[in-house]
């Protein structure tokens, strides 16, 4: 008999507080969320600092050379915004340089048709031009109320005491081990001695980051821009050439984040705001109208059915319009945080280096890891998504704000590639169409449906309702397991009264939703 690999039950428990709750990946990050929030700050100042914080204690998913998108509600407004921070190519981009191998697909997250050498994958012509450092700054000196310093400070401090290492990092490090090594300051950091780092028995150890922390100090004082126009972005161009990378001085100056807004479409009682553009925000609010009624109480075998279909049917589209030269309007190692303060002012805000360790490309005078952002093109040429000089890829980031009757209700958002969406949509559904709890909605297994020519429902699920996705679409069982995990991270903060909740994924062993 085919029994389950991991022989556990497993449950998180909810956060609750009238002042506040940060959900982040790590719990690390999550405290220096609630630590703001504790000292005045609103959701976005919380947000922020613990963005920064993550990129030094979960270096694999984010930090300065990524980039994403942010929601913000604001609640004395009573609206939300979207701040646009996602990766952009290099202008000098040429897509010849991506010659596809002639057979064979690349082993990474989204499974495109192999490029000779992986150039695309990793490496330094797989760097596209990072939007973190811009957008978290825009978001805070448009919503936030702490000053830039204030939420750099516990970045910096832990990024001086170094990445602690645990038995997470020895697992991540190790399965990227064979790419960091082809790094010189990459293999330097993160493989000292030439082998994955080991957690000690007896305290704990932490990996020297390098000019990372003098990076991060020399940010707070000099302020964003100086990543993109000063003496910072100076060095990093230079890095970045010397190490063979297309991204110039004149890419670094051009980028700019951008507050736009929100897609927004009924369900129920409830208005769900998503990002527009070159991301997964359309293509759920394609599936949402495809969902027919859902009943109240725990989904049934019908409803994980019409969740498949829906799911499909809008995937198949994005995968085949949707880019930067397509008709529609407008895949990983990402990072999310959701958070909500006591006046229920919401964050909910994806960030990545798109693969484990992005382009495993680590410039050594800066600390900065970059991004492989190249790998969201599609290779193919004549294609809506295909590589192109100069414009924004597509995106499988998906936040999710929801407001009920004008009043915030909840912010959610994932990690995990291609995977992100069908994750936020039935969660949004368990909410607003089920009714359930957040503590039961969290908990309830999914189904995987992303574009692959088989859904993957999660084998906790009950044989009727696995039969009943089957009578419509291909379906295999699998067992959810902690690593690796097929059914993307969600995280979450909900306003329920005068009261904040907040809800980590279950799966992921570092990751916490924390009260202030």
């Amino acid at each position: 008999m085919d029994r389950p690999i991991e022989q556990w039950q497993i449950a998180k428990p909810v956060a609750r507080s009238r002042k506040g709750v940060v959900a982040a990946q790590n719990v690390r990050a999550a405290e220096v969320g609630v630590e703001v929030l504790r000292a005045g700050g609103n959701a976005v100042d919380a947000a922020v600092a613990a963005g920064f914080a993550l990129g030094v204690v979960e270096p694999w998913m984010s930090g300065l050379g990524g980039g994403g998108y942010m929601l913000v509600y604001l609640a004395a407004e009573g609206r939300v915004h979207v701040v646009d921070f996602s990766i952009v190519a290099p202008r000098a981009l040429d897509p010849s340089a991506f010659p596809l191998a002639g057979g064979g697909r690349d082993d990474d997250l989204f499974g495109w048709p192999a490029v000779e050498g992986e150039r695309n994958v990793a490496g330094p012509l797989s760097i596209a031009t990072p939007g973190t450092v811009d957008g978290f700054g825009l978001a805070l000196e448009r919503f936030g109320t702490m000053p830039w310093r204030a939420v750099l400070e516990p970045a910096i401090a832990l990024a001086r005491r170094g990445h602690p290492v645990d038995w997470w990092t020895t697992l991540k490090v190790a399965g990227e081990a064979g790419m960091l090594a082809r790094d010189e300051a990459a293999r330097g950091v993160y493989l000292p001695g030439g082998l994955p780092p080991v957690a000690a028995e007896t305290g704990t150890d932490y990996l020297d980051l390098g000019a990372l922390p003098d990076t991060l100090e020399h940010l707070a004082t000099a302020g964003r821009r100086d990543f993109y126009e000063g003496g910072l972005a100076e060095r990093l161009a230079a890095e970045l050439s010397a190490a063979g990378s297309v991204l110039s001085r004149e890419d670094l100056a051009g980028y700019r984040a951008r507050v736009v807004a929100p897609l927004s479409v009924e369900r129920g009682d409830a208005r769900i705001h998503l990002l527009p553009g070159l991301s997964a925000g359309p293509t759920f609010a394609d599936a949402l109208a495809r969902l027919p009624a859902i009943a109240k109480g725990a989904p049934g075998p019908d409803a994980y059915a019409s969740y498949a279909e829906a799911l499909a049917a809008a995937t198949a589209r994005r995968l085949e319009e949707m880019g930067h030269s397509g008709d529609t309007a407008g895949q990983g190692s990402t990072t999310h945080i959701s958070a909500i303060d006591g006046a229920g002012n919401m964050v909910a805000c994806t960030n990545t280096l798109l693969s484990l360790f992005g382009s495993k490309v680590l410039l050594p005078g800066t600390g900065v890891l970059m991004n492989n952002g190249v790998m969201w093109f599609d290779p193919r040429p004549g294609r809506p998504n295909s590589i192109a000089p100069g414009v924004r890829p597509l995106s499988n980031m998906c936040p999710v704000v929801a407001t009920r009757e004008g009043a915030p209700w909840f912010a959610l958002g994932a990690s995990g590639g291609r995977r992100i969406l069908p994750a936020v949509f039935q969660l949004v559904s368990f909410l607003v169409d089920c009714g359930l709890s957040l503590e039961e909605a969290v908990h309830l297994p999914r189904l995987n449906a992303d574009g692959s020519p088989t859904i993957e429902a999660d084998r906790r699920l009950p044989l009727e309702t696995i039969d009943a996705v089957a009578e419509r679409l291909p379906v295999a069982a699998v067992e959810a397991l902690v690593s690796p995990n097929k059914f993307a991270n969600p995280l979450v903060v909900l306003r329920d009264g005068g009261g904040c909740l907040g809800a980590a994924p279950v799966r992921m062993p570092g990751a916490a939703a924390l009260g202030a």
